[in-house]
């Protein structure tokens, strides 16, 4: 897989002795974007060493991982089948930003109904897919695996490490455990989860091998796809500032949760910071879509 440039750009906070940069991972391919590109990479070399030709993997509506697994297909020459939680999609997939873009890339879907959705993972189930499907190549929800948290060490390079805090979104917990697995001693890797709930510790601990990490939970805004208008404010306020565009699901969160936090004095004078920007930017329109109904202020792409 090819990688397109990336950088670092400084950002101006109210506390001029502390330094932070964001890292432009949602430039790294313009359709397989940030930490999706990072997570498919070897999963995608592991794919092409076997005689699979189908990809089949997981998501909800608006999943930025859905719409990179389907143009990698597309790129890489795979069939895709992705596994999508709400059968009320069935009728409306043509409507979804999302799943529009993933069917125009080939990628063939599979409606089932949230209850089914929850044991996604299970042995039987995975087995029906296969009755049904055929043979494939399974890729997690959210990409997350053992190959997707090697990719995600890649992120870091070496003038990464003068920074004293790593901060990233959190969503199945792949692309902190890669952080935590490259960053140095010195440095306190800090992860702001989308979702309720402390199951994210366990998973983890699973794949990360040092403890220079955290959880703050308190800007998740409600859960998973939570929106609420100061979030929104604050993503428009921050692309007309800096002209960097985040999404409303994870680097929103993470990067509203940075700027309160220093102005609540978490971080020491002179502390630098480095922000992970994730992607997730296509998801974007389907979220317009549903704040256009309710006659809500729109995000600013």
């Amino acid at each position: 897989m090819l990688n397109y440039n990336t950088h670092n750009q400084h950002l101006s906070v109210p506390d001029s002795s502390i330094k932070i940069a964001i890292k432009r991972e949602d430039l790294i391919h313009p359709f397989i974007s940030g930490n999706k590109y990072r997570k498919l990479k070897f999963n995608i070399e592991d794919a092409k060493t076997t005689n699979v030709k189908t990809l089949l993997t997981f998501g909800g509506a608006f999943s930025n991982h859905i719409a990179a697994v389907a143009y990698a297909g597309k790129e890489y020459g795979f069939n895709t089948i992705g596994v999508i939680r709400g059968e009320e999609l069935r009728e409306k997939k043509d409507l979804n930003p999302t799943l529009t873009f993933a069917k125009s890339c080939g990628m063939q879907f599979e409606f089932v109904s949230r209850e089914v959705y929850r044991i996604k993972t299970n042995d039987d189930f995975i087995n029906s897919l296969r009755n049904e499907f055929g043979d494939f190549y399974l890729i997690p929800e959210g990409g997350t695996n053992e190959l997707a948290v090697k990719g995600c060490e890649e992120i870091l390079e070496a003038d990464d490490f003068k920074f004293d805090y790593i901060c990233c979104a959190v969503g199945t917990g792949g692309t902190i455990s890669g952080l935590i697995n490259s960053s140095k001693k010195h440095q306190k890797i800090l992860g702001f989860p989308a979702l309720k709930g402390d199951f994210l510790q366990e998973d983890i601990r699973k794949f990360a091998n040092q403890d220079n990490w955290k959880l703050i939970s308190d800007y998740h805004f409600g859960g998973y796809g939570k929106i609420k208008p100061e979030l929104i404010s604050f993503i428009n306020t921050f692309k007309n500032d800096y002209n960097i565009p985040l999404d409303p699901i994870y680097t929103g969160k993470m990067l509203f949760g940075i700027f309160d936090l220093i102005a609540l004095g978490y971080f020491s004078t002179g502390s630098k910071i480095l922000v992970i920007h994730t992607g997730g930017l296509q998801g974007i329109a389907g979220v317009n879509d549903m704040l256009k109904r309710k006659n809500r202020p729109l995000i600013e792409i």
